[in-house]
Formats: C-alpha cells, structure tokens, sequence
C-alpha cells in the first residue's frame, strides 16, 4: 500500500511539474489576471491530489475542474456589485466611535494616569479581559485589579468631567 501512496504521489508531482505552465496559461486566458490564474489552478490541483489514485485521465480531469471552478467563480461574481475603477479617490467615512475632541480628552487624561491604572483600564476596559484574567496578565492579586481600576476611574472623573458618561454610564441617567 505504501509504495502505492508513494507511485501516486510520484505521479501527481511529475503531472504538476509537466503540466503547471500550460494550465497556468489556460487559466490565465480563462481569468484575465495572472494571481487569479494561479489561485485557479493551484484549486484544481488541491482538488485532484484528494482523489489522484482513483483519476484516470488526469489531465482531463484536472481541466474539468479548472473549467468548474472558473465557472463558479464568475457565477459567484456575477452576483456581487460590479466595481468600477476611476481616477478619483473616495472619500472616507469616519469610523463610527466616540467623538474626537473624547478620545484627545481621553488620551490626555490616561496619561496623566499612573502606568499601573493605565494598564489596567486598558486590559479590562479595551481588552475586555475579566478582573481574573487581568491579575494573571499583571501577575498581582485581584483585589489589586479591583482597587487599581477604581483609583484609577475616580481620576479619571476628576480629570475629565467631560468623559463622565464614557467612565459611568450612569453618570448621564443621574445628571
């Protein structure tokens, strides 16, 4: 069985070294586009070492595929919207978030924060790591988290009355 495995192999690599150009040449002609063309061909080839020992005429096969796939492919991008390239760039969307004049405020405020409250805010509040797992990261004591991330929010408030409602959302609902 194994010097079978091992026939099959030794034919599949010999039909890929004579036969890689001339399918890349087809695909590409079927493509357009020589990266597509590859990725095409390198799919058929997956497809067809799967079932290599049970293939009778592989070189027909391995085409069959190229050709299936291909099809697909243009099927699959028939469906999508069709873009169209032109000479002007377009404008970018902000990134939904918070508003930018908070997040300089913000950025001000965490560096007035100590190392240790800085870190902590951002592996529990940015990360969004549990009190657990953001003691083990710091190698301390939870109650350590705890006591980090609430000396570090009281400072915040008071450094930054302005991100209340970012540093407690109940902030808003008492105001």
């Amino acid at each position: 069985m194994a010097l079978q495995h091992d026939a099959a192999r030794q034919s599949f690599d010999d039909f890929v070294r004579t036969e890689s150009a001339a399918l890349i040449r087809s695909a590409n002609l079927l493509t357009g586009d020589r990266h597509h063309a590859e990725d095409l061909v390198q799919t058929a080839l997956a497809r067809a070492v799967t079932r290599w020992h049970q293939i009778d005429e592989p070189r027909a096969y391995v085409y069959r595929v190229l050709y299936t796939e291909f099809v697909n492919w243009w099927r699959r991008r028939r469906v999508r919207v069709v873009e169209t390239l032109t000479g002007d760039v377009p404008e970018r969307q902000a990134p939904a978030g918070p508003d930018p004049e908070l997040a300089v405020v913000l950025r001000q405020a965490l560096a007035r924060l100590t190392p240790r409250q800085r870190t902590v805010l951002v592996l529990r509040f940015y990360e969004d790591h549990s009190e657990a797992e953001t003691a083990a990261r710091l190698g301390c004591p939870i109650g350590t988290v705890k006591s980090q991330t609430r000396h570090a929010l009281d400072r915040l408030r008071r450094l930054a009355p302005e991100l209340a409602e970012l540093v407690d959302p109940k902030a808003e609902a008492r105001s």
